[in-house]
This record gives structure tokens, C-alpha cells and sequence, in this order.
């Protein structure tokens, strides 16, 4: 299997296509091709933002050179507030799933090696679409025509640095900032939250960590989870809430914690040792599930 366990690097095209339209608005994809014949595994990829800022070209300094390593990379564009609140992106990333295993044969993927990636508000994304592709509000935007006979399941989900508790990171910022403490952060994150779940109980309902302890019937695909313990925007008992609870549904979790002086060095310092070695590990992990 071409590039597969090996270090073996491609060059990378990158195409702007629009994969989903509401109304008269386009959201676009950014898609990360491998130059070669493939088959190659793929993702869609979602960037962070806390749910309503940024856009497809966040990640670029990830998604390039993961891409380098054969796999193909759909970064994606999503409603956000205004537009739309929860569970508006998820139902946008559903259907990114579904354009991306209907059109896999044209970036040289295969339909079944496609999964889900992410940052921060964008793993979550990721995770959450993973683990419940079939939810009727998620999949509630029709597929076209020839992309009907696909679903959203994901053959994988790799998260970096998720806020993998929505609920748990709001309560944890409020008390900081209550305490005189506030997280490196900024009143922002707690503002922004409020603009795209709106009440605290949709936080709830659209956490992982809530979905597992409530015991709600999910998806289990294989997840890489990338941290820096020194994270204060990510809290790591929200992690270790979430993986105790994915490992006790019978999900296989690999945890990766990395170190540096960056949360997010993998996106900030790309040229770092650590970030590469991460890099390393993702595309590692799709490979694994191309197999």
C-alpha cells in the first residue's frame, strides 16, 4: 500500500471547492491533495475558534505537511453565529463527511478510510460527529444525489486539544474569571460560547463527556488525542473524563501528551521537534486505519 508505515513524502496540491451552499451562501473546502495514485486514507478537518471565529485556512501549518505524508485533507468552512448556533456546524460537518466519501475516488481516497480531524472547538466538533453520525439533527442536511448511498460515520477521529466538554471548560472559565483568576483566555471564550450554544443544558447535550456518562447510544472510531498538560484553555480533567469514559464504552483511544511552551505548538511552531514528532503520530494513525 502505497506510503503506508513509511516516511515516504508527496507533494500536496491544494484545491478551493465548494462543498455545501445554505441559501446564497458557499462553504468552501480546502482540499490537501497528495500528488500519486493512492489510495489514500483522508479527513475532514475542522479549525478552532471557540465555534465562531476563524476559517478553513487556520490549520494550514498542520494540515500541509500531515498531507505531505499521503493523506488527503478536506479543511473545512462552517456556519457559525450568526448564521447559525449548535447544532448548526455539526450538521455541516456531517455532510463534509458524506461530500467527502462520495467524491473520495477523485482526490485518489477511498470512501471507507475517510475520518474526522481537528483543533480545540473543531476536535469537538469532530469527536461529537464521530461518535453520533447518524443523529437526525446532525444528518439533517440532505446528501446529493450521488452522494446518497454514504453516511457520516468516520473511520477515525484524531483530536488536538479538544474541548472535549463544553459544559465542563464554560463552568471551569467562569469560576477562573470569578476567582480573579481568568485563563490565559480572555472573556471571549466565555462569550463565545454563550453565542453558539446559548444555554447551558445544549452544552451539555452536545459534550462527549456528558454523551458517555449519560450512557447515549454512540459510535466508537479510533481517536488520536493530542495535549500539552500545561494547557489552561483545555482542562485535563475534562481529558481524563473522556478518555476513562470512551475506553469504558469499548473505544480505542491512543493519548498523546506532548510538551512545549505553546498549548497549540503543533499549529504555532510548526518547525519544532515536538510538532513534527506529532505530525508524525497523525499520519501514522490514518495510515493505521487505511489498513
Amino acid at each position: 500500500m502505497s506510503g503506508s508505515g513509511t516516511k515516504q513524502r508527496y507533494e500536496v496540491d491544494i484545491e478551493e471547492l465548494e462543498y455545501l451552499r445554505h441559501g446564497e451562501k458557499p462553504l468552501l473546502a480546502r482540499v490537501f491533495k497528495p500528488r500519486g495514485s493512492g489510495p489514500f486514507p483522508a479527513v475532514v478537518e475542522m479549525h478552532g475558534g471557540a465555534w465562531c471565529m476563524g476559517d478553513r485556512k487556520n490549520n494550514d501549518a498542520i494540515n500541509l505537511p500531515v498531507a505531505s505524508g499521503g493523506v488527503v485533507i478536506a479543511a473545512l468552512d462552517f456556519r457559525a453565529p450568526p448564521d447559525a448556533t449548535y447544532p448548526g456546524s455539526v450538521a455541516d460537518v456531517n455532510y463534509g463527511i458524506r461530500w467527502l466519501k462520495a467524491n473520495a475516488a477523485r482526490f485518489h481516497a477511498r470512501a471507507e478510510w475517510v475520518g474526522a480531524m481537528g483543533t480545540s472547538s473543531g476536535a469537538h466538533l469532530a469527536v461529537l460527529a464521530g461518535m453520533k453520525p447518524l443523529d437526525p439533527r446532525y444528518a439533517a442536511i440532505p446528501g446529493a444525489p450521488d452522494a446518497s448511498r454514504f453516511d457520516a460515520r468516520a473511520a477515525f477521529a484524531v483530536a488536538m486539544w479538544p474541548v472535549i466538554c463544553p459544559l465542563g471548560r464554560y463552568r471551569y472559565a467562569r469560576k477562573r474569571q470569578a476567582d480573579g483568576n481568568p485563563i490565559q483566555v480572555r472573556t471571549e471564550q466565555i462569550r463565545s460560547q454563550d453565542r453558539y450554544w446559548v444555554t447551558e443544558e445544549a452544552m451539555g447535550e452536545g459534550s462527549p463527556v456528558k454523551a458517555l456518562e449519560r450512557g447515549d447510544k454512540v459510535e466508537t472510531p479510533g481517536i488520536l488525542y493530542l495535549q500539552n498538560p500545561i494547557d489552561e484553555l483545555h482542562p485535563m480533567e475534562n481529558l481524563e473524563q473522556f478518555v476513562a469514559g470512551y475506553r469504558k464504552a469499548g473505544g480505542k483511544l491512543q493519548l498523546e501528551l506532548f510538551e512545549g511552551p505553546a498549548y497549540d505548538l503543533v499549529r504555532t511552531q510548526p518547525e519544532s521537534a515536538e510538532a513534527q514528532r506529532m505530525v508524525e503520530k497523525i499520519i501514522a494513525f490514518a495510515w493505521q486505519h487505511a489498513r
